[in-house]
């Protein structure tokens, strides 16, 4: 049986998947910091350059998706370079999807306390520094069962709830725009268009701000992986996929500007020290009511929820590929008989996420950076397998097709490349700790030995 042969996802659905992917729960408790790391305009700049750096590799992401729609990434590096590599950029991928789905599984009933203060019941253990309640245990597994069932009973009913919860942070961040230029003042921004320092250090720091976006802009390459459940044009979706990641970008840019406008750098200095929910602060002070900074988080748990059920249908369909191919036990393949999804991998990261919230949030930070690190690795094998396939298969058929294909190619290679040495590099702010490497080889680990036994069958 074929998965989703209905292609039951539309234009909308696409776009609601990607861009709800990109806007989770990072805008609502990080903006604080961007402004007084880089000030309002520097942390606009950086955005768009950071959003730049992913433009390139969503233009080769959206090109090879309608050029080969029903082989999701796994196909674009098998056609590249082989049936192992393409095993291996899939595998390095499985890592970032379910790092994501695991540290969402846990961030959910974190963010819950803000909302009901009260809400931490039950104390059990503490793992790292972070206590864990009975209360915040049970609605984790809860919410973890939840967002299974939604998936198993099919794409469409996944991307119908993303509709909804998308369009409520889209319409939260609507709201904080808007009622800050409405009640906002210029002079607010004067005083910290750029954090303070010379001209090197705002240069430094508006390039800090850059290198940070790209990390909270990933979630586009979700859709080349439930291509085949898709149904719309196929010029049309590389044009979706590109415009998810502009959104993505203004939606971030909007944010910085509206919460400077409408607190000084004072009020962000305070809040930032105290609940460190500054946007949530700029939402209660551009409607006079503390009761919308509670608005404006509802809004971010909504991004943790939408993040979360992209990243799962993403991670789900990668497993799916990667055992269809063979390269993963057959079991995984399998499809539901009604709902026409991948049940087992749908099942294998739901109970991974079940399990990792035994584990609390603070041992999940460094899953969320390894996978963000695998995400970057991701990132450069597809874009040189586009550099192949470009040179290799210059007649293939390509619904959305670059111009100076080739150069895009080589830029998108050269700045995930980037990402991925920031990850490597010490003092960038972005190095991997040794715990982050030990996950990471035991992971590669194996994969490896999976490729081996499937290559002596």
């Amino acid at each position: 049986m074929k998965l989703n042969h209905s292609k039951s996802m539309n234009t909308l659905d696409v776009l609601m998947i990607a861009f709800g992917a990109m806007i989770g729960w990072g805008w609502v408790v990080s903006s604080g910091e961007w402004i007084k790391q880089a000030g309002v305009l520097g942390t606009a700049l950086g955005f768009i350059i950071g959003g730049t750096m992913i433009y390139f590799v969503g233009l080769v992401y959206s090109e090879l998706t309608t050029a080969l729609p029903k082989e999701g990434v796994f196909g674009f590096c098998n056609h590249a370079y082989g049936h192992y590599i393409a095993g291996i950029c899939m595998w390095i991928l499985i890592l970032s999807y379910v790092g994501v789905v695991c540290f969402e599984a846990c961030s959910f009933a974190t963010v819950i306390q803000y909302l009901f203060p009260g809400f931490m019941k039950g104390y059990l253990y503490t793992v790292s520094g972070f206590d864990i309640y009975a209360s915040w245990l049970l609605l984790s597994i809860i919410t973890c069962i939840l967002i299974i069932v939604i998936n198993v009973r099919g794409i469409k009913t996944a991307a119908v709830i993303q509709t909804i919860l998308t369009i409520i942070i889209a319409g939260v961040g609507v709201l904080l725009i808007a009622s800050s230029v409405l009640n906002g003042d210029m002079s607010n921004i004067h005083n910290q268009v750029f954090a303070k320092g010379t001209h090197q250090d705002i240069i430094k720091n508006t390039l800090s701000i850059a290198v940070v976006a790209p990390f909270f802009l990933f979630g586009f390459d979700v859709i080349p992986q439930a291509a085949e459940e898709i149904n719309v044009p196929l010029k049309k979706l590389g044009n979706i996929l590109v415009l998810s990641i502009i959104l993505a970008v203004a939606f971030y840019t909007l944010v910085v500007f509206s919460i400077g406008y409408v607190m000084n750098s004072s009020q962000i200095e305070i809040e930032y020290k105290t609940t460190g929910l500054v946007a949530a602060k700029a939402m209660a002070v551009a409607f006079n009511s503390h009761n919308m900074a509670k608005v404006l988080i509802l809004g971010g748990v909504c991004g943790i929820l939408t993040s979360w059920n992209s990243f799962l249908i993403g991670g789900s369909r990668a497993i799916y590929s990667l055992s269809k191919s063979g390269l993963f036990p057959r079991r995984f393949s399998k499809i539901h008989p009604k709902y026409q999804t991948p049940q087992n991998a749908i099942l294998l990261i739901g109970v991974l996420s079940i399990i990792s919230t035994f584990f609390g949030r603070v041992m999940l930070t460094w899953v969320a950076n390894v996978a963000s690190f695998a995400c970057c690795i991701a990132y450069f094998i597809v874009s040189i397998s586009y550099i192949a396939l470009r040179i290799k298969e210059p007649n293939m058929p390509r619904p959305f097709k670059i111009k100076y294909g080739t150069l895009v190619g080589i830029i998108a290679s050269i700045l995930s490349m980037m990402l991925c040495l920031l990850y490597i590099i010490p003092g960038t702010g972005c190095t991997l700790k040794p715990q982050e490497w030990k996950i990471i080889i035991v992971w590669l680990a194996i994969g490896i030995m999976m490729l081996l036994l499937k290559k002596r069958e």
